[in-house]
């Protein structure tokens, strides 16, 4: 199954693929066989139905389905309901959580779903010719670059979806996270990693909801800086986790405390204070700053704590952060950069709120800094990470580029990674990994370091261990086009030619040739649509290194 690019950025394939379906309160995904599974934001599955009558061709825009002869699904956005044109729904079945209500209208019928009856019902009022209209609406939205050529242009509009859609909406309308994509609904949660590389699309397309994730996130910033890997937000099944949380010592291990999800992940404190950071530069939001700045200041004396005898903060010997399938430990390069980040924010935070801090971070910034470049480099690029032992995992990663992201290095070293970077882990320059011209791997070699990995991880070219993940190729493009370096477009776009290729009508998480794709509609696999409107006038320019 292939899908095509057309030029207005929308995409077309002859059979139905698996289409993912998200708005600010319903998600799900419909099947290529015609079955909708649906659920509710805080309230998990609400039931599934099968549309029968949908013929291709297809064309596919987000949360929105035109088949052969005007037929079609159409989602709404005010409420949690979907419109079918030209086809009937069959085989309805509710679910264990919320309601689902079915009603025929003379343009077709109308499913609702809901927490409750009454939010179903609220669905069922909205009349046919609304919800098309703003399912219309949400497609035209997501059309932020419409001078580009038919592949980048129907990336960016999927990216957008993608960022667009993870904005959750409590029944009132009230904001209530970022869902990190379609597997996310119970118990309702938001990241503080998946959100951070969310945000660089919203604050474009949707500025006032970063502020308010930034401020949930801050809910789980404990007094001495720890923070888990996410929030869980308010909802039937916030209750329900709680009480299995509570009775299970096993569940109680990993999450420690109410209202969160896996505790104490190395990367999130330090997330959590460059999205401030990110914000006031934008905005001038000082009141911001002032508001979490006893938080950031609990995460700079956690990780000033954290340090070893070389003056970094030494990650333990856990699975706690973004690569949660590998006990990565000691001096991690993907966590380092971030750490430089943190410091350099509250530098710059602490001129204005307190000068002795700022001091202090900014020296502790120059000394990381150096500290990286001796113990991590090794002929010409850093190492995924030191162990404490003195071994080193020597394969380059694609996450150590948070190095180049928060300048942590000095620019020659960057251009040496970069160019490093391009021979090995792109895949159509490496000839010594089996799988032909896919996309990015995300390691190579795979980890030597074995008895690191679990679970997905464990095999190679799998997940941590050599996939492609389009939030770290958009990190890699970023930096190549920051340094006005050629070679930009592979890495922004092959993921995305991949997605159609194997007929993945929405943004995936992440994928390899020989074990298949994530989620669908992932929100941080938004951010290479953020870096292609960033770099914008580049970009439309076309990459000289591709000539």
């Amino acid at each position: 199954m292939q899908l095509r690019a057309r030029p207005d950025g929308l995409i077309e394939g002859d059979v139905l693929p698996a289409f993912p379906l998200m708005a600010p309160r319903l998600q799900g995904e419909l099947a290529p066989d015609g079955t909708a599974r649906l659920a509710i934001w805080g309230a998990g599955d609400v039931g599934d139905l099968r549309i029968a009558g949908l013929e291709g061709p297809f064309v596919l825009a987000p949360n929105r389905i035109v088949a052969a002869g005007g037929a079609g699904v159409w989602v709404a956005q005010s409420a949690p309901v979907l419109a079918i044109k030209g086809a009937r729904p069959e085989r309805v079945h509710q679910g264990d959580g919320g309601r689902l209500e079915v009603a025929a209208r003379p343009e077709g019928w109308v499913v609702a779903a809901g927490m409750d009856a009454a939010e179903a019902a609220r669905g069922l009022a909205l009349d046919f010719a609304q919800i098309v209209r703003e399912a219309d609406d949400h497609a035209a939205r997501c059309d932020l670059l419409p001078a580009a050529e038919p592949t980048l242009r129907s990336m960016v509009i999927q990216g957008a979806h993608a960022a667009l859609s993870s904005v959750r909406r409590y029944p009132g309308g009230h904001f209530g996270g970022l869902s990190a994509g379609l597997a996310y609904s119970t118990p309702a949660r938001t990241y503080y990693r998946d959100g951070y590389w969310t945000l660089p699309l919203l604050a474009r397309a949707a500025p006032d909801v970063v502020a308010a994730e930034i401020d949930l996130l801050a809910t789980c910033v404990q007094a001495d800086g720890e923070a888990p890997s996410g929030v869980i937000v308010q909802g039937p099944h916030a209750a329900v986790f709680e009480a299995y949380r509570l009775a299970e010592p096993a569940l109680a291990a990993i999450h420690w405390r109410p209202g969160e999800w896996w505790s104490d992940h190395f990367d999130s404190p330090l997330f959590f204070v460059i999205a401030v950071g990110d914000h006031v530069a934008a905005t001038g939001d000082q009141d911001m700053a002032l508001r979490h700045w006893p938080r950031l200041l609990a995460v700079f004396h956690r990780y000033m704590a954290l340090r070893g005898p070389d003056g970094l903060p030494v990650k333990p010997h856990n699975d706690r952060d973004w690569a949660d399938n590998v006990y990565r430990q000691g001096l991690v390069s993907y966590d380092l950069g971030l750490w430089v980040g943190a410091l350099d924010v509250l530098a710059r935070l602490g001129a204005m709120l307190d000068p002795q801090i700022a001091a202090q971070a900014t020296a502790a910034g120059s000394a990381a800094r150096a500290a990286i470049d001796r113990l991590l480099r090794r002929d010409g690029v850093f190492v995924d990470y030191l162990r404490s032992d003195g071994w080193a995992e020597p394969h380059l990663a694609l996450d150590a580029l948070t190095l180049l992201r928060f300048d942590a290095v000095a620019d020659e070293r960057a251009q040496v990674m970069l160019e490093q970077a391009r021979e090995r882990l792109e895949s159509r320059r490496n000839p010594d990994q089996p799988y032909g011209d896919f996309g990015m791997l995300c390691v190579w070699p795979p980890f030597r370091d074995r008895a690191a990995l679990r679970a997905k991880s464990a095999f190679p070219y799998r997940y941590h261990n050599g996939g492609d993940w389009p939030w770290l190729d958009g990190l890699y493009a970023a930096e190549r086009l920051r340094r006005g370096l050629g070679g930009w477009r592979y890495p922004l776009l092959r993921w995305w030619e991949a997605c159609l290729e194997h007929g993945w009508a929405g943004a995936v998480e992440h994928f390899s040739t020989p074990y298949g794709r994530g989620s669908l509609l992932q929100a941080w696999s938004s951010l290479p649509a953020a870096v292609a409107l960033t770099y914008a006038d580049q970009v439309l320019a076309g990459d000289p290194g591709e000539a």
